[in-house]
């Protein structure tokens, strides 16, 4: 396939590139600094702007889906402004490539921990990723709102961390996923096989889905 991967020198992005190549797909890298990309055969690096929709247009034209591991980064006082800005154009910019499939990684914050009840609204998620989190729980709201994509809205589980690809994860809908009285995890290396899968065999459509191990 061909497929375009916005933040592709990210925690989740790289990852997710690695499996990617490593599966045979040609991968256009969207990135804001190339030089940090390795040279490889099915590897095209674009400069382009996550904020600039005709850029994102530009450069996701032509390819089969579009995933999206969008972040503007943790240490951004007003990541949440900047990272509905980056969702906003980047939408709009695959809608204007006239690419119907988008894939968006989001964050944990927006799942259900009860009925009603998302885990960023609870007494102990912690406040230094609110601001992200909110971001990322408005940007599924508004993916929400999309009638003209094909999109679909991953959110890694609670605990996500770096570690070893098993290849095994299981799936689940809109509610955290737990492992006995604890929140689930993953290691980021299985997160971008799921994400890998979910490219090659579309199992949701306009949903939100989770993983976990």
């Amino acid at each position: 396939m061909k497929i375009a991967l916005i933040g592709a020198t990210g925690f989740v992005g790289s990852a997710v590139l690695q499996e990617l190549l490593a599966r045979q797909h040609q991968v256009s890298a969207i990135v804001s600094r190339p030089e940090r990309l390795h040279e490889h055969p099915q590897l095209t690096a674009v400069k382009a702007d996550a904020y600039d929709a005709a850029a994102i247009a530009q450069a996701v034209a032509g390819h089969d889906v579009v995933i999206s591991t969008f972040n503007p980064g943790w240490d951004k006082a007003d990541i949440r402004t900047l990272f509905l800005k980056g969702h906003a154009a980047i939408v709009a910019g695959v809608k204007q490539a006239g690419v119907k499939r988008f894939l968006e990684v989001g964050g944990a914050g927006s799942l259900y921990v009860a009925p009603g009840v998302q885990l960023i609204d609870t007494p102990h998620f912690p406040a230094e990723y609110k601001e992200g989190a909110e971001g990322a729980r408005q940007a599924l709201a508004n993916l929400q709102q999309e009638s003209e994509l094909d999109w679909v809205f991953l959110s890694p589980p609670a605990l996500l961390a770096p570690g070893e690809r098993s290849g095994q994860y299981r799936l689940g809908g809109d509610a955290l996923l737990m492992d006995g009285e604890q929140p689930a995890g993953i290691s980021v290396a299985d997160l971008a096989v799921a994400i890998a899968d979910e490219v090659e065999t579309p199992r949701h459509s306009r949903q939100r889905f989770t993983v976990a191990h």
